[in-house]
């Protein structure tokens, strides 16, 4: 009798509207019956709160994904429109991706070649990278100079600048960085006199400002499409691509 009364009041709260059972309305005693009830009930059966806990993380999920697709339709513009920014693959591609990155950030370093690959391979993506150093003074440091290379020297020395950054792991010191200028043959005097520059400055703060309206608060981040993907895609990126290109 016990169990059939836990189960029915606990089907009463979580199917019945409040204003139908209303636990205030209980006396001292009521509400001690009702608790013990429903913990004898959910103990000897914790499968039902298993089910409700995968209910709630799916509705969760759910939840956040339309969130996200709001925020990629609210901020498009920035997103892909953003001149500011290097822009790879083939520029006329039929999808966009956007890679929110950080040099000193391991897995944006561990994926780096997997995501050329894949743009590579598919032929027909436009590739975005914008800088978004959270890390520390060295990442700051990292993407002012990437910038600099991109606004000193164009997007070729930008992508081997990149490449050369990602590979970098000794700290990313003054010195450091004017060997790699040596290294890709670019003006190493002039890009690192640009780095502390309004110009350079004012594309980190807009990166900020886009990363901040859209609850961005990791590395990396991908916008494919319409889809927004906070870290990398448990599916791979290639395989994540092929999937966003089947909806569109």
């Amino acid at each position: 009798m016990r169990r059939l009364t836990a189960a029915l009041l606990l089907g009463a709260t979580l199917s019945t509207p409040a204003a139908a059972f209303d636990i205030s309305a209980m006396s001292p005693e009521e509400k001690e019956a009702f608790g013990t009830a429903v913990r004898d009930y959910l103990m000897e059966n914790p499968e039902v709160l298993i089910e409700s806990i995968n209910v709630l993380e799916s509705r969760q999920a759910q939840d956040a994904a339309t969130t996200d697709l709001q925020l990629v339709q609210q901020h498009q513009a920035d997103l892909f429109e953003d001149e500011a920014s290097w822009v790879g693959g083939n520029p006329e591609g039929d999808l966009t991706m956007v890679e929110f990155i950080d040099y000193r950030c391991g897995v944006c370093r561990q994926f780096n070649q997997e995501v050329h690959d894949a743009v590579e391979e598919d032929g027909n993506i436009r590739l975005i990278l914008k800088e978004f150093p959270i890390l520390g003074e060295d990442s700051v440091r990292s993407s002012r100079f990437a910038i600099a290379v991109l606004q000193e020297a164009g997007p070729e020395a930008y992508a081997k600048a990149h490449d050369a950054l990602m590979a970098l792991r000794t700290p990313a010191t003054p010195a450091a960085l004017e060997e790699i200028a040596g290294d890709i043959g670019i003006d190493a005097p002039a890009v690192m006199a640009r780095m502390d520059s309004d110009d350079v400055t004012a594309v980190l703060a807009a990166n900020q400002a886009l990363g901040q309206a859209m609850a961005i608060q990791g590395t990396p981040t991908f916008v494919i499409g319409d889809q927004m993907l906070r870290g990398v895609p448990r599916a791979g990126v290639a395989e994540t691509i092929a999937q966003i290109r089947e909806t569109m």
